[in-house]
Parts: C-alpha cells; structure tokens; sequence
C-alpha cells in the first residue's frame, strides 16, 4: 500500500501549489476507487513521510478534500473516506433501492406516521380538493448506520387510509396496492439545517443541505406523492447523464 502512495507523489518542478496537486490526485483516487467508503485514509505523517513532503502540505490538501466533502475528520480515530449516494436524475427509484445497488445497507427510523387534513401546499401539488385527508410520514433515512436525510411524504388517504400499514418500504407497500408512482417531478435546492434538523441529522445549525421536493404521479396523471427530502450534502451526489 505505501508503494502505491508514490502515484500521489506532487512535483516538485510544476507551478501548481504541492497541496493542490496532492488534494487533486487524492481526490481522482477516492473518485476511482482507490479506497473503499468508510476506509481510513493514511495519515498526515505517513503522506508526508511516503511522499517526501511536509505534514503542512498533507494537511493542507486533507482539509481541502473534507471541505469538499470526500474526506470525513473522526475526532480521535482518523480521517476517512465519506461514503456518497450518487442518485440518478434519469431514473425513478426509492431510496432503499439506490443504497443497495450501490452495495450500502439501507435503514430507518420513523419519527411519526399519522393523518389530517390537507395542507394548502398539500392540497396545491397534490390536486385535492379542500379539506381532504392525508397520510403523513417523517422518518430518518441511513445508509449503514449513517443518517443520510430527513424524509417527509404525503400520500392521499385514498391511497394510503392507514398509514401504520407501512413498515418498510413506503414505495413496496405503493407497490402492493398497485398505486406507486411511474413518474416523479424533483426539484433541488439548497437550505441551511434549522436547529431541528441539525439535531436530528447530526449536523450543525445552518450546515448547508439540499431540499429535494419530488411530487410522483400514477399513470392515470394523478399524484399519489409529495415527498420532502433533507439530504446531508457531504454524503449526496446528484448525476444527470447529458447527449448532445
């Protein structure tokens, strides 16, 4: 393994600052598979000592790659290689769906399941009539163990009367009961943790997260799903495949 560091040997000769170079080539390792999510990354002193530089410049490009969200610090243990959920843009699964083909153990924990009467938000992108009653469920979302977003669906009572029937699987129970979504609209966007969701998350008040609002609609057109997702940043990857 030490033989291999010297592929993340900095030259001495380029004009590009030795910590970038480091910081660049560690991260084309991370992204290539060089380390396994989860995987401890060698220490300052033994980059320095392996690479022939100084621990400031190791530390230098590990603090680079940490604010970019590929190296995660443990206090007293280590820094480590941070597990990403790269989801498809293209492609309409659940959450449980994406974490297994991607080789993590999906989980979670609910935080409540209960009815009541629409919300205006509810009753706007879910095309209700007023006072129309709804499925509500706000669970954590983990992969091994890590919490990775804070989910909150709406489903129409039609659909879903009694919400404690979902155990699991919110989308194999729609599947069931042949009512899952064949398409979603999502949109993105970034938000700042309130200090509820920091708590819940693991986060700090005002850590930067990304909103993902995703309606899902049946195949008649009508939406049987407005899902509100809070998703760590450092641990989410959104890839969209582009052709011109």
């Amino acid at each position: 393994m030490l033989a291999q560091l010297l592929d993340f040997k900095p030259d001495g000769d380029s004009s590009t600052p030795l910590y970038l170079q480091l910081a660049n080539k560690l991260a084309n390792g991370i992204n290539n598979g060089y380390w396994q999510p989860d995987e401890a990354l060698p220490s300052e002193r033994v980059l320095a000592e392996t690479l022939e530089i100084s621990r400031v410049t190791a530390r230098k490009a590990i603090e680079m790659l940490c604010e970019r969200g590929l190296l995660t610090r443990k206090h007293g243990s280590g820094t480590y290689i941070t597990p990403k959920l790269e989801q498809p843009l293209s492609r309409l699964t659940n959450f449980s769906e994406e974490l297994r083909q991607r080789g993590f153990m999906p989980g979670s924990q609910w935080l409540s399941r209960d009815t009541g009467v629409a919300s205006p938000e509810e009753i706007l992108s879910l095309g209700l009539s007023p006072h129309a009653v709804v499925s509500r469920l706000k669970r954590l979302r983990t992969a091994d163990n890590v919490v990775m977003a804070i989910e909150s669906t709406t489903i129409p009572n039609l659909y879903l009367p009694n919400p404690k029937l979902v155990t699991d699987s919110l989308y194999g129970y729609l599947d069931q009961n042949n009512v899952a979504p064949t398409r979603a609209l999502q949109h993105i966007r970034a938000v700042s943790a309130t200090v509820e969701q920091a708590k819940l998350i693991g986060l700090k008040q005002g850590t930067a997260m990304l909103l993902i609002t995703r309606v899902g609609y049946l195949a008649n057109g009508a939406a049987v799903e407005l899902t509100h997702s809070y998703c760590r940043s450092d641990y989410y990857d959104f890839v969209v495949e582009l052709f011109r």
